[in-house]
């Protein structure tokens, strides 16, 4: 892929995978009652940004991970994941694909953690690149695949915070703009409810993934790279 095809923050544009009813798996029975997880929603990802506003009663707003659904904008960590994906070079960076975060009330509040890796041939690290990865906490992850061919892997596991608002407003400027990748991201958002076992015939009702109350739609600014698949 070319450089210019490499301006983009988007990840795909690949067309919307949600359930329209939602999922749940026992997690535990203990004396009689049940715990379950269900998931709430599932949404395609198109791009990493930032607001291209103050976002109302959301100071902390750094981030927004672009949904074909929703957008989902990191409170929390969204700093360090702009410092990463910032500093790194793009196509040696690679995202977990199990982009999964709890909605403990379903109030338009998440939680959970963002998982990258970096890998490139060993040769080819600085000191520089070892003093940026004590400073964000990276731990090493080689595999046995990297080994065969001499390169070396750090994994960076962001614990972030979050809340929904609705799709972005220029949603239809950036899936036209930026190209989609062959690999697609998902991000979900499950709950856990507990019941006592006196139902044999499955869990609750399912749920909907609920918005801010307050949220309104609004525009991003895109982070001039492209995701790589691995």
């Amino acid at each position: 892929m070319s450089p210019k095809a490499l301006v983009t923050g988007t990840l795909l544009t690949s067309v919307l995978a949600i359930s329209g009813c939602a999922t749940s798996s026992l997690l535990e029975s203990n004396n009689h009652i049940i715990t379950t997880k269900q998931t709430l929603s599932e949404d395609q990802v198109i791009a990493f940004g930032r607001p291209a506003q103050a976002l109302p009663k959301t100071p902390n707003a750094t981030m927004v991970i672009v949904g074909e659904k929703n957008s989902y904008v990191l409170t929390q960590g969204g700093t360090e994941m702009i410092s990463l994906l910032s500093n790194l070079t793009q196509k040696n960076i690679h995202v977990d694909n199990d982009m999964n975060f709890y909605v403990p009330n379903n109030d338009g509040h998440f939680q959970g953690e963002m998982k990258l890796s970096y890998a490139k041939l060993k040769d080819e690290f600085g000191r520089s690149d070892y003093q940026f990865f004590l400073q964000n906490n990276a731990r090493e992850c080689t595999s046995a695949s990297d080994q065969r061919i001499g390169a070396q892997r750090f994994c960076f596991n962001v614990p972030v915070k979050g809340a929904i608002y609705p799709q972005v407003s220029n949603l239809r400027l950036i899936q036209s703009n930026y190209r989609a990748l062959t690999k697609p991201y998902t991000v979900s958002f499950y709950t856990q409810t507990q019941q006592k076992n006196t139902n044999r015939h499955g869990p609750n009702s399912a749920q909907k993934l609920v918005l801010l109350p307050f949220a309104l739609a609004f525009d991003v600014v895109t982070f001039p790279l492209q995701l790589l698949d691995n």
